[in-house]
Order: C-alpha cells, then sequence, then structure tokens
C-alpha cells in the first residue's frame, strides 16, 4: 500500500493513494485502465493519454464535483495534485494578512492561460468559492473550457472566461479599469520552441515507460500556446513582470509557476529594479518533479488590509 504523498500541500484532498473503487463510481470507463502493480498497489500507466484523461475527469467529479470534465486530444492533460497545491499556496499567501483564508466571492483571481482544461479556476472556486476569470490566446481552448461550464450551471456565475486577442500581451485587453485582483495566476510556456517542446515531451514519455520512444504521446501534447513560446519561460515571464508593473494598483499579489530554477535570479533582480514591495518564492513538490511559485505585489503592507474588507 503506497503512503501518504507528504510532499504536496497539506490542505492538498490528493495526498492519500487514490481510492480507484470510488474514482470509478464516478467514471466507470477508468476500469479498463487500472491494473496492480508489482508493488501490489492499484494504479494507471500514465503513459496512456485516455487513462490520464478519464483519471482526471473523475478526481475532478469525486474532489470538485465537477461533471462531464474533457478536453480535446490535442489540448494539455494536467496532472490535478499538482493544480491543486498551487491554488492551496495562494490561499496561504492571502492568508497572510488576516491570519485566515479569505473564502467566498469577494476573492476574485485571475488565471493567464486557463486553457482547455480551466482546472485552476474549477479546483479554486470549489476549494474556496473564489470567483475566477480564466484567459487565453487560444479560442477553441476557451470554448472546450466554456462547454465545461456548460455541463455545470451552477459555475457560469462564478467562473468567467475572456479572450486575449494580443499574444504579445498578458494582461493588456484582460484588466480593465475598474477590475480589482486578490490574485493573478499562471502555468507559463516552459519551452522556447516547437521542436524543444516534442523533445521535452519524448524525454517524459521515455521516463514513463522506460524505453525508447521516438513520437511524444498526447496526454504530453498541448497547443504551442500551451507549451512554448519565443524565448521560453524567462522571456514569458520577464514580460509578465514588466506589464505588471501597469496595473500594480489593480492586484494585490501577481504569481506564476517557475519550472527553471536558474531563471529565479534574473526574475527576482527585474522585479526589485522595479520596486516590487515584496517577493516571495515558494517551493512546490510533487514527486520528483520540484516547482516554484514566484509571487509579487506593489502594494505596501499597511494598504493590504483594506482589500479584504
Amino acid at each position: 500500500m503506497s503512503t501518504e504523498k507528504s510532499s504536496l500541500h497539506t490542505r492538498n484532498l490528493h495526498r492519500d493513494p487514490y481510492d480507484f473503487d470510488q474514482l470509478i463510481s464516478c467514471v466507470p470507463e477508468l476500469k479498463h485502465y487500472v491494473f496492480t502493480n508489482s508493488y501490489q498497489t492499484a494504479t494507471i500507466n500514465f503513459s496512456i493519454p485516455k487513462a490520464v484523461k478519464l483519471l482526471n475527469k473523475a478526481l475532478l467529479q469525486h474532489f470538485y464535483n465537477v461533471k462531464d470534465w474533457d478536453i480535446p486530444e490535442t489540448n494539455l492533460c494536467p496532472p490535478i495534485p499538482g493544480r491543486a497545491d498551487y491554488v492551496h499556496y495562494i490561499a496561504d499567501v492571502l492568508a497572510e494578512q488576516q491570519n485566515e483564508i479569505p473564502e467566498g466571492i469577494s476573492v476574485k483571481g485571475l488565471d493567464i492561460g486557463t486553457g482547455a482544461n480551466l482546472v485552476y479556476p474549477l479546483i479554486a472556486h470549489r476549494s474556496y468559492g473564489w470567483k475566477m476569470l480564466g484567459t487565453d490566446i487560444n479560442e477553441n481552448s476557451l470554448k472546450n473550457a466554456h462547454k465545461i461550464l456548460l455541463h455545470n450551471p451552477d459555475l457560469l456565475s462564478t467562473i468567467q472566461l475572456k479572450h486575449q486577442p494580443d499574444p504579445n500581451h498578458i494582461f493588456k485587453n484582460i484588466i480593465n479599469s475598474e477590475d480589482r485582483f486578490m490574485f493573478s495566476m499562471c502555468n507559463p510556456p516552459f519551452h522556447d520552441s516547437e521542436e524543444a517542446a516534442l523533445k521535452g515531451n519524448i524525454r517524459k514519455t521515455k521516463n514513463l515507460k522506460k524505453s525508447k520512444v521516438d513520437k511524444p504521446l498526447l496526454n504530453f501534447g498541448g497547443q504551442q500556446s500551451e507549451l512554448w513560446c519565443e524565448g521560453g519561460e524567462l522571456a514569458f515571464i520577464t514580460k509578465m513582470i514588466s506589464e505588471s508593473t501597469l496595473y500594480s494598483s489593480q492586484v494585490l499579489w501577481f504569481t506564476c509557476l517557475v519550472s527553471k530554477k536558474d531563471n529565479l535570479f534574473k526574475l527576482t533582480t527585474l522585479l526589485k529594479k522595479l520596486k516590487a514591495i515584496e517577493i516571495k518564492t515558494i517551493d512546490m513538490a510533487q514527486g520528483q518533479k520540484v516547482s516554484r511559485i514566484l509571487a509579487w505585489t506593489f502594494i505596501p503592507q499597511q494598504n493590504r488590509k483594506s482589500w479584504f474588507l
């Protein structure tokens, strides 16, 4: 029997081993992909795209009451436990102001690059009742995200979607003059080219299958906007930081995932240069993969309380 996943956040609902009987009761089709491994543990083959998608569908239904979640095969299939961690760490940052996690629709969050899967807004709202705005440059991704909302009509008033028409901008065209967001979040494109993204996918698939793989499998697929952008992660987050100064009074905490540890020094140096009042780096681990959240604010400590009134 596998043990609790202690690297996950203490409030993460996915710390315990998957109860596949429960999950199969939510999504019966999943049973075709569950097997007992050499450690006598029930699991799935994570290199099979359909298996991963059905697992996600079951997790979202069982833990977050999200019905009929689905994504096209061409889109990124996110690991739910890791996505939940990001949401819980944001809750911790917000809780510092008043020693308790603010809940309900008075907390408005912004998810940059929500994708076809809509996972961050779904988990954020179901976990804490927050109101969320999901944005993306890919209109087809947003159409699928909207389809998920239509299957869950109770979410239509609390999760909104907005298309970013200009790939050169992140907050511009999205944040209106009257908007105030308690936080923004983003899982940025990691690679700097399509070729690098494909190589990364092949490497990831090889690690799972422990064998030679020449073509990436689709659960590590993804639209171009999900996987790569010119200059990669560093260029994307640099642009985000620079643009955040234009909305410094409208977002309490800007946050972004940073996969490459080497990028942190350059990013924090830029934030200091742009006079960010406070900068946080939060380590986040899921299995052997370590990522980190970079968070920054331009709002002085004494002015933050008013955001929670």
